[in-house]
């Protein structure tokens, strides 16, 4: 086989953007002068609070083995003076770990016992109110026994690179023994952690070395491309993705957006199939993930192109290529920009590749990696803070300070994304479920009567383009004194405030920033 059916795929894509395109709502461009009523309340900006939002912001990343001292290293910033903990700046917790790891017995799950290793992790990871991100890896080329031995045992057939290391074991992913146990873990999985509340993301795909999407082996001959190849790819890449939309339908996936996605070679030219199988998974409800940003070698204008084409459609989230800690010889890259000795140039690269990625979240990984984004590289990490993923907040918003009850009234209200990524509202694991909402508090914050502007969409909010709506309302309270508040909310959870806004002023204990005093008569 040589090309896939890409008239069949795209279809399924625009079929996919018709409920997007189909939200409408009273748009004021920047350049518009309305005539509004009501008092101009202007929110205060701020530029440095770390928001943590889904779908945004440094992600942590945690070892199998790590254990409870792990969450409280500190590391010295000059730049400030006084010493930082990672998490302090993260939103998600990411694992990357091996199937036998979690499922190390046919039913039993380690996730399960809070006295495992893993166990221990995630709630570690919880008590300090970080989602969970998983990469569930299965070769075992480089890294031992990544996929369970009962699964072996059972009958799946394997690849075995070097006869010198018998466990270094790796599955065929077309085979139905390691398709039926590999498609049963996943389903457990899901039970658990298909909940917004306690997992980020999942990195959806986990074959190939380290997880990365590429070099996967579908026959004895390795790495070597066959005339089965193709056939091999696309009916795997199908499954798999299929497997994972199919449990996880709550929470975001992601894959790695890779020139040779799913082929049995790490790097090369691109793969004439490689954009139709990434375009499938998205149609499937996939965002993007990519493992080289800063690798001027590995992440190059194909990467960086497909990233382009789907900017502000789905979310991206990035992973450093180089360890600089001493594994990688990171001053050979062919960028020129990489002194020996100095990894804060490596983070610059990164940082740089990041905002023209316009990815929504980038890591802290272990270790050294992560010691030297604080200490060489804080000001990029601020930076990151201020400038990268969403930061919204409403700049103005019109309101009137007195009204009859069960009268008419509009709201004007404008929204500024002062971040460089996109507020991914549309993906389909969220469905355009958050909203603007405006509250009446009582004087002890208890929320009166609530409406949500449901024409309003937020994933439509990009940097330097406000945009502006009018809500027509009506209330219907006693008599009394009141106080406007706003928030994004949660259409799925009672309209609870789910989204951290980049503001200054006065916010509820549940979330609601305060406004304007207003009387009902």
């Amino acid at each position: 086989m040589n090309k896939l059916n890409v008239n069949v795929l795209v279809a399924s894509i625009l079929i996919s953007f018709l409920c997007f395109a189909a939200c409408s709502c009273s748009i004021h461009k920047p350049d518009e002068v309305d005539t509004v009523s009501g008092t101009l309340v202007k929110p205060r900006y701020n530029k440095t609070k770390v928001l943590k939002n889904p779908l945004n912001g440094w992600v942590m990343y945690a070892a199998r083995n790590a254990d409870e001292s792990y969450w409280d290293t500190e590391f010295w910033v000059s730049d400030i003076g006084k010493t930082v903990k990672a998490r302090e700046y993260a939103s998600a917790c990411y694992i990357r770990t091996s199937w036998s790891s979690l499922n190390p017995a046919n039913g039993v799950y380690a996730w399960k016992d809070p006295n495992s290793q893993i166990g221990k992790l995630i709630k570690g990871a919880e008590k300090r109110g970080l989602p969970i991100a998983f990469r569930i890896v299965v070769d075992g080329r480089d890294q031992g026994m990544n996929t369970p031995e009962w699964v072996f045992n059972a009958g799946a057939k394997y690849y075995l690179q070097d006869s010198n290391y018998p466990t270094r074991r790796t599955p065929y992913p077309q085979d139905p023994v390691f398709q039926q146990y590999y498609s049963k873990f996943i389903e457990a999985l899901a039970e658990d952690f298909n909940d917004p509340e306690r997992t980020s993301f999942i990195d959806a795909y986990g074959l190939g070395k380290w997880g990365e999407a590429h070099n996967v082996i579908y026959e004895s001959v390795g790495e070597k491309v066959t005339e089965n190849t193709e056939k091999l790819k696309l009916e795997v890449f199908d499954w798999v993705t299929d497997l994972y939309s199919r449990n996880f339908t709550k929470v975001p996936l992601v894959i790695n957006y890779h020139r040779v996605v799913g082929h049995p070679s790490s790097w090369g030219a691109a793969n004439e199939n490689s954009a139709t199988l990434l375009n499938l998974a998205i149609s499937k409800g996939y965002s993007l993930r990519q493992d080289a940003f800063g690798m001027s070698d590995y992440y190059q204008s194909w990467e960086k192109n497909f990233a382009k084409s789907w900017n502000f459609k789905r979310p991206i989230i990035m992973e450093g290529g180089w360890i600089t800690g001493g594994t990688h010889r990171y001053w050979i890259d062919s960028s020129g920009k990489y002194r020996e000795g100095h990894p804060e140039d490596v983070r610059l690269g990164e940082y740089d590749a990041s905002k023209e990625a316009h990815v929504n979240m980038m890591d802290f990984r272990a270790g050294y990696e992560t010691e030297t984004w604080f200490t060489k590289s804080f000001s990029l990490v601020q930076n990151f803070v201020s400038e990268g993923g969403y930061r919204l907040y409403p700049d103005q918003i019109y309101l009137p300070e007195t009204l009859n009850s069960g009268e008419e009234i509009e709201i004007n209200h404008r929204w500024r994304n002062m971040g460089w990524g996109y507020f991914p509202n549309n993906i389909p694991q969220w469905n355009f479920k958050y909203k603007v909402a405006f509250a009446l508090l009582d004087s002890d914050d208890n929320v009166k009567e609530l409406f949500v502007d449901k024409r309003c969409e937020p994933s439509d909010w990009l940097k330097d383009n406000p945009t502006t709506y009018d809500f027509t309302l009506k209330v219907n309270l006693p008599a009394g004194k009141y106080k406007w508040a706003v928030a994004i909310v949660d259409t799925e959870k009672e309209n609870k405030p789910a989204i951290q806004l980049a503001v200054n002023d006065e916010t509820s204990e549940e979330g609601w920033v305060k406004l304007l005093d207003v009387q009902v008569k």
